[in-house]
């Protein structure tokens, strides 16, 4: 199995001691995860998008161009890019521009976003967001993989001999699709023999297991062959936190999680999971001890067969907090998940896997010293 860790760049109050620290402290801890966890041998690093609540991941792009110029072998991912909000081509320049950026490393993971406040800041109709969706999409990967594009569609004006600029490093970037809730996410990346990333967050995990199995059938259904049927999958929005027990995990981590569902009331996006022991039990909280973590993340993987688990570290707890669990998960859990799950994501068999050669978590990397929070505000 592969590893992501996202940031969603959320900025609120830590619940139980009102800390909040400065957006350019915020930021600067983003980049300075991203390294450490390239040096822990994670696979990659992704930067989320919301426009709504307590978030600082409008500009995604803009971070992950920081975050290339701070590492060197770690892919880079979004989770997700809103492309019902963005105007295709410019989509296509400023997610290649990164591609450049960091030689290669890029993918991106598309879909529509799942807060309704965003749609009115961008003049957007939420009743049509699928069908803005897949429009986009279509003109975004056309864009990737042609030069002197002509084009027409519903929801902007024509395009005749159009070559966005720069162009990818190394051919087309691969698009994955986010799927929380609907369907027609799924269809559209079944249909294009895309990979899809089940949200796992604020749903059931019987929702997600039937999206998937519909990615999969309708995968094959569209003639594709079902070894690329790459799946990733979320574990929520709370977090991982690992102590030396269950009740430790809980007593640490409790308070700190019912705080942040409790305030982050954002429709669209709300936790059903509203305690701690809610959220461990039949939620997809990664919380407890690692061989807790490791036993959760399998059991997701009986149901959804997936090859990439991402994970998210709370961000409201100090940077130091997060630092340890962050070490904890690299050292305790990713190894025993990857002794009992294989893939060939980024591995050979996949048409991806070279792009470029050297991208993706192969260790640690003995030239970047352990952040601390002094060295992550200078991240930038």
């Amino acid at each position: 199995m592969k590893f992501q860790l996202l940031d969603l760049v959320a900025h609120q109050p830590n619940p139980v001691s009102g800390r909040l620290v400065s957006v350019a402290e915020r930021f600067a801890q983003t980049v300075g995860l991203a390294s450490r966890a390239e040096a822990l041998g994670f696979d990659c690093f992704a930067v989320g998008e919301r426009h709504a609540g307590p978030f600082l991941s409008s500009s995604p792009a803009v971070l992950l161009g920081a975050i290339a110029a701070a590492t060197s072998r770690i892919r880079l991912q979004t989770g997700v890019t809103v492309l019902t909000l963005a105007d295709a081509f410019r989509a296509a320049e400023d997610y290649a521009t990164v591609d450049q950026l960091s030689r290669g490393r890029l993918e991106i993971t598309i879909g529509k976003g799942n807060e309704l406040a965003q749609f009115p800041l961008f003049d957007v109709s939420a009743e049509q967001q699928y069908e803005i969706l897949a429009e986009k999409y279509g003109l975004l990967r056309r864009l990737w993989r042609e030069e002197n594009v002509d084009w027409q569609g519903s929801f902007r004006s024509a395009l005749e001999s159009a070559t966005s600029q720069p162009r990818p490093y190394g051919g087309p970037i691969r698009i994955w699709h986010g799927s929380a809730t609907s369907r027609a996410a799924v269809e559209l990346a079944a249909r294009w023999g895309d990979p899809l990333f089940s949200a796992n967050a604020i749903q059931p995990l019987a929702a997600y297991q039937e999206l998937i199995a519909y990615y999969f059938e309708s995968y094959e259904r569209h003639g594709h062959d079902p070894s690329r049927a790459y799946l990733g999958a979320g574990s929520g929005a709370g977090g991982v936190f690992i102590a030396d027990s269950a009740a430790e995990a809980k007593r640490q981590f409790g308070p700190v999680y019912e705080g942040l569902v409790a305030a982050r009331n954002v429709p669209g996006n709300n936790s059903p999971f509203r305690g701690i022991e809610h959220a461990i039990a039949e939620g997809p909280a990664l919380v407890g001890t690692a061989e807790q973590v490791v036993d959760k993340i399998l059991r997701f993987h009986q149901s959804f067969s997936h090859d990439l688990q991402s994970v998210s570290l709370p961000s409201t707890l100090p940077l130091e907090q997060q630092l340890e669990v962050l070490e904890r998960f690299a050292a305790e859990v990713i190894p025993a998940v990857r002794r009992e799950v294989t893939t060939t994501l980024w591995q050979d068999g996949d048409p991806y896997a070279r792009r470029p050669a050297f991208a993706g978590g192969r260790g640690a990397d003995p030239r970047r010293p352990p952040i601390t929070q002094q060295t992550a505000l200078l991240a930038l």
